[in-house]
């Protein structure tokens, strides 16, 4: 059976210059030797109105309708892989990939309570195997606070996906890593990429 994956990129730096698509397209040229069938699906926030609309007071009662919500969360129950890219922006996922996420999680349709032991959610998307990718421009430990890969890797779990081996491409901004452009710089865990692109 082919997987059907869909791709999600949550970057806003230029593509030449993102470590973030660097490691996403490593990511799937690595994985696409072992699985050259699967279809791919790409979803670039940038391209969305939803991923531009922040959760407010005053839009809260139109906030999860069918356009901006309900078909997201389906394209989610269509698909059984999910790899989601994002960079650090200001410790934090980019404020794109915070929108598609605060859309798609929904009560009764990615997550219930119902049925579920007191205190626990039952995840409804656990058909999902998700590969997370991220980067930052601090080495690994500088700003402990700060955490977008555990944030990433314990919403899927929440909804029940599983998740494979997360890759954290940090020190963007320190030497060696920033004279070196994002191709460059992400060939130099070319092997690590390969590993685990072939557990997922």
């Amino acid at each position: 059976m082919n997987n059907k994956i869909l791709v999600i990129s949550g970057t806003v730096s230029p593509k030449d210059k993102s470590y973030s698509i660097a490691l996403t397209n490593k990511f799937i040229e690595a994985y696409q030797k072992n699985n050259p069938n699967d279809e791919l699906i790409y979803l670039d926030l940038n391209d969305t109105k939803m991923a531009k609309i922040t959760l407010t007071r005053e839009n809260m009662q139109q906030y999860f309708n069918q356009e901006d919500a309900l078909d997201y969360i389906k394209q989610l129950k269509e698909v059984n892989k999910v790899i989601i890219s994002s960079p650090m922006n200001n410790f934090a996922v980019s404020a794109m990939i915070k929108n598609y996420l605060d859309h798609i999680l929904l009560a009764n349709e990615t997550f219930s309570y119902k049925y579920s032991k007191k205190g626990d959610a039952k995840g409804l998307l656990d058909h999902l195997s998700v590969q997370i990718l991220t980067t930052q421009g601090a080495p690994i430990g500088w700003y402990p606070f700060g955490d977008h890969t555990a944030y990433l890797k314990g919403t899927f779990e929440f909804v029940g996906a599983k998740i494979n081996e997360p890759i954290c491409f940090a020190g963007t901004k320190v030497d060696p890593i920033s004279s070196m452009n994002p191709i460059e710089a992400i060939n130099t865990i070319e092997a690590k990429i390969v590993e685990i692109a072939n557990k997922f």
